[in-house]
């Protein structure tokens, strides 16, 4: 028989014995090395665990972390409901009235009379709900800012601080006399260039075609938005309408929803309650065809209903905007391809008409 302290003598020897002749012990150098990553698992479990604390979340709005919330369809259509028979009725149950421009105008002016609200001169705002759906189902219309040029001025009360640049006495004029903040040319870049100037005070940037290539150097300084671009009307050789445009037009932007990517809006002051009802019409009429000029190649409607409002009444006056532009575009692919095999057998026709007329005369 083997003591312990022989058989702890046999376990770490270099070579395998036989115990009572029956038994191999193995005793090579045992390898206690750690498995790969237990000590890398340890650490992280050492480190504590931060649990946010999150509010109470009712056990219906709960899914995955995140609030299943039931948005309701916000293009409202009453097309279904009938016409009040009489001068009172239950809002809910029948259609929206609608109004005349010159009629939702009179409301607010009745509403914002001195024994009223007391504001005679407050703003009237448009509100545009837009149907955002692209040519395809799956595509949206992005967001677009724009200005839109209108007949009757009125005090916006908005910063609209205009740089033009432009090269030559006759441009430089003309811009200063319409009204711009600033002009130059080359001196202006080269401010920019050093920092003496800001850009962020001039929230619009005309220029003339003239200058296009100097302006190249300052390109990342501006915007991708300010950068002159004909698209936006803000480089062209008609500097002193431009200038009107941006000083005296109306500045919207169309923005989607968030839960509801097919619906977008338009918030726009198209004048003041002071203002002669025919003037309004006309600030909303090229309001609505510079909207209008934005709708996507597809067919449907893409402005769906205008409401008139006027702070801190709480009116919505609905009114027709199909009077003013066309009610449903004609955009579609088989239109197109009509239109082109139309045009077709009218060049074919064409060309057949001047065969005939050449072999004649040659006759």
């Amino acid at each position: 028989m083997l003591s312990l302290t022989n058989v702890g003598f046999v376990r770490w020897a270099t070579t395998p014995l036989m115990v009572a002749g029956a038994r191999l012990l193995h005793t090579a150098t045992l390898d206690l090395a750690a498995r790969k990553g237990t000590r890398e698992k340890a650490r992280k479990a050492k480190v504590k665990k931060v649990v946010e604390k999150v509010g109470f979340i009712r056990h219906d709005l709960r899914k995955k972390g995140k609030l299943n919330l039931n948005v309701a369809n916000k293009h409202i259509d009453d097309s279904w409901k009938q016409e009040p028979k009489d001068d009172c009725w239950v809002s809910k149950y029948y259609k929206w009235r609608v109004y005349t421009v010159e009629e939702a105008i009179q409301c607010h002016r009745e509403t914002h009379h001195p024994t009223v609200y007391n504001l005679p001169n407050a703003p009237l705002y448009a509100h545009v709900e837009l149907n955002m759906q692209a040519e395809k189902v799956t595509r949206f219309v992005d967001n677009f800012q724009r200005m839109v040029a209108i007949p009757h001025r009125f005090e916006h009360g908005e910063n609209r601080n205009i740089i033009v640049f432009a090269k030559g006495q006759d441009p430089l004029k003309e811009a200063k006399d319409a009204g711009a903040t600033l002009v130059g040319g080359m001196e202006l870049i080269k401010e920019i260039q050093n920092g003496d100037l800001q850009l962020s005070e001039y929230p619009f940037v005309l220029a003339h075609p003239n200058i296009l290539p100097e302006l190249v150097v300052i390109r990342g300084l501006l915007k991708k938005n300010k950068f002159p671009n004909p698209r936006s009307g803000t480089l062209g050789v008609n500097l002193a309408e431009m200038i009107q445009k941006y000083a005296h037009g109306i500045n919207y932007s169309a923005a989607k929803d968030e839960q509801q990517k097919d619906f977008g809006s338009i918030v726009a002051c198209i004048g003041t309650l002071q203002m002669e009802a025919k003037h309004l019409e006309s600030n909303l009429t090229a309001l609505l065809q510079d909207v209008n000029s934005m709708r996507p190649k597809r067919e449907g409607r893409f402005v769906t209903r205008v409401l008139l409002k006027s702070p801190p009444s709480g009116e919505n006056l609905k009114i027709n905007p199909f009077l003013y532009i066309p009610e449903e575009g004609v955009f579609s692919k088989r239109s197109a391809k009509t239109t082109d095999a139309a045009a077709g057998e009218e060049e074919d026709a064409e060309q057949e008409e001047e065969q005939r007329s050449a072999a004649s005369g040659g006759a």
